[in-house]
C-alpha cells in the first residue's frame, strides 16, 4: 500500500515526490547530526549531506503549490520554513566558518526542529499526502 502511493505520487507529482524523499532524509540525517560528536570530519560529512538534503527539499518546496490552504500567489504559510532554510543554511554555514560554534549550533538546531520537525508535523494532517497516507493506515480514514 505504501509502496503503491509512493510509485503513484512519482508519477503524478515528481516535484512532490523529490520533496518527500529529501525531506525524510534530512530528519534521519539529523538526528544522526544531532546524536553524534560534534567538529569531527564525520560529523562535517553528515552535515554536508543534511544541508544538501534541506537545501533540496526547500528548493523542491518552492514548486509545490497547495490552493486549499489559504495562499498568495500560490505561495502558503508552510512556505515560510522554506523561506527560514534559505535564509538559516547560508547563515549556519557563515557562522561556523567564522568560528562562532554557538550561533552554528543555535541557526542549525533551529532549523532542524522548525524545517524538519515542525514543518514535518503539518505533512500529518488530514488532507496531505502522508497524514491521509498515515490515516488510513491507522483505519482512522
Amino acid at each position: 500500500m505504501i509502496l503503491d502511493a509512493l510509485l503513484r505520487l512519482l508519477r503524478q507529482h515528481p516535484v512532490v515526490f523529490v520533496h518527500l524523499l529529501s525531506a525524510v532524509g534530512a530528519l534521519l540525517i539529523g538526528i544522526v547530526v544531532l546524536s553524534r560528536r560534534k567538529g569531527d570530519a564525520p560529523h562535517r560529512a553528515w552535515g554536508w549531506a543534511w544541508v544538501l538534503l534541506m537545501a533540496t527539499t526547500a528548493v523542491a518546496s518552492a514548486f509545490i503549490r497547495d490552493y486549499r490552504m489559504p495562499n498568495l500567489a500560490g505561495f502558503s504559510p508552510i512556505h515560510g520554513f522554506t523561506l527560514m532554510v534559505a535564509w538559516g543554511l547560508p547563515r549556519g554555514i557563515w557562522h561556523i566558518r567564522r568560528g562562532n560554534v554557538q550561533a552554528h549550533r543555535k541557526q542549525m538546531k533551529g532549523m532542524f526542529i522548525g524545517g524538519c520537525v515542525v514543518a514535518g508535523l503539518f505533512t500529518l494532517l488530514p488532507g496531505r499526502f502522508l497524514g491521509t497516507l498515515l490515516w488510513r493506515s491507522l483505519g482512522l480514514m
